[in-house]
């Protein structure tokens, strides 16, 4: 009998590591399942671009595994059942039960609403794709109208940041305002810090800083520092939040909701379940834990994937490096801040800014995108590829 490994979500962690397993297990002894709730693969990087107007590839996972011998199934996960090894689906024919003798659970996150009033009901996010597309609708709402729209961005973070100048770029006839908490761009270096700044002020992007949230509304949001700021389009990315199923199935998690996992990313309470990506709580080779990031989800996919190909053939599992080099930061399409970080995390004094630095998030995007495309293809062969054909689209983007 085969052994039935099963992937949750197919985004970066998810489909780089069914497509990785694919490739280095014999059809013969295992058959990979992925389960993902949509039909195509979610450049999430480049969400805030979907929503600022631009178009953004969307390749269809029937496609991307054609070929490989995953199975892919599309369905909603409702629960898991570590002591049966089963996961419950839904979809459009009522769903049902996978059984597994390996999981794999890379369902990633979602915005946080932070507990705070209105967020649910009249904030947009870009989290998803669904999201950034009902976000799109409303700004071309807004570009439309006679007078100026305002768009008041909520979070200082790197996906706030890409979001406020991605759309004051895109849009120049809207208003666009950024909420942070503390100094903008705080983790940066100075330097870093003082080019984020021209940026905002090239965009006509107003930065209101040392603000905090305390509640949405259709129009506006109001601040505990008594501040009301207008919005006809309020954008919450003061940060991310995992799926409950972990938490609701009894494996070992965090107080937020993560999968607590050994070096090789596994359940420490149940050794047939792995997790990769923003559902694992992975300790970086600095000590701390690794943030959510589409860096972390390839390391731990990484690790992962090595792990059980490492149990199932009884082969050696080697040890991914764990970690945290840096931030990319787009500003727009063509500016950028490259921050390198120390071993603790804290950001060194140099920084690569311009459009240099979005040439290099642009290649990040492609490199990105090409492993998920080309899942059986293998790291080694896409590096000579990518050394042979340069992507001429992103070169013109940025230029």
């Amino acid at each position: 009998m085969k052994h039935r490994i099963v992937v949750l979500g197919a985004g970066y962690a998810g489909a780089y590591a069914a497509g990785t397993l694919a490739r280095r297990l014999s059809p013969a002894d295992t058959e990979v399942t992925v389960v993902n709730a949509e039909p195509d693969f979610v450049q999430r990087l480049r969400l805030h671009q979907l929503a600022a107007g631009q178009e953004v590839e969307a390749p269809q996972l029937a496609d991307v595994f054609v070929g490989t011998g995953i199975r892919l199934r599309l369905a909603r996960v409702t629960a898991v059942d570590p002591e049966r090894r089963v996961v419950a689906v839904a979809d459009a024919e009522g769903g049902g039960e996978l059984g597994y003798d390996t999981l794999l659970y890379a369902l990633g996150s979602h915005a946080a609403n932070r507990g705070v009033p209105g967020v649910a009901e009249h904030a947009f996010d870009v989290s998803s794709r669904p999201a950034a597309l009902r976000l799109r609708e409303r700004l071309d709402i807004l570009s439309r109208r006679d007078e100026d729209g305002s768009v008041l961005v909520v979070g200082d973070g790197l996906t706030g940041i890409e979001t406020a100048t991605e759309i004051a770029e895109s849009r120049p006839g809207l208003s666009v305002a950024l909420v942070a908490r503390g100094e903008l761009g705080a983790p940066l270096s100075a330097g870093a810090r003082s080019h984020l700044r021209r940026a905002c002020d090239r965009l006509g992007i107003t930065v209101l800083e040392h603000l905090s949230v305390e509640a949405v509304e259709a129009t506006r949001v109001l601040c505990a520092e008594g501040a009301a700021l207008a919005s006809d389009a309020t954008v919450w990315t003061a940060g991310f939040a995992v799926s409950p199923i972990a938490a609701t199935s009894g494996l070992e998690v965090t107080e937020n909701g993560r999968i607590v996992v050994d070096r090789t990313m596994r359940s420490v309470s149940h050794p047939n379940v792995y997790a990769s990506g923003d559902s694992a709580y992975a300790i970086g080779d600095n000590g701390r834990p690794l943030p959510m990031s589409c860096a972390s989800a390839g390391y731990t996919g990484m690790q992962a994937t090595s792990a059980i190909v490492g149990r199932l053939t009884g082969r050696k599992i080697p040890n991914t490096k764990m970690e945290y080099l840096g931030n990319h930061i787009s500003l727009g399409r063509r500016d950028g801040i490259l921050q390198v970080v120390d071993g603790e995390a804290q950001a060194k004094p140099t920084y690569v800014g311009g459009r240099k630095a979005a040439r290099i998030k642009a290649g990040i995007l492609k490199m990105s995108l090409w492993t998920t495309s080309h899942p059986t293809f293998g790291l080694p062969k896409l590096k000579r590829h990518l050394a042979v054909v340069p992507d001429a689209a992103a070169e013109r983007t940025v230029a």
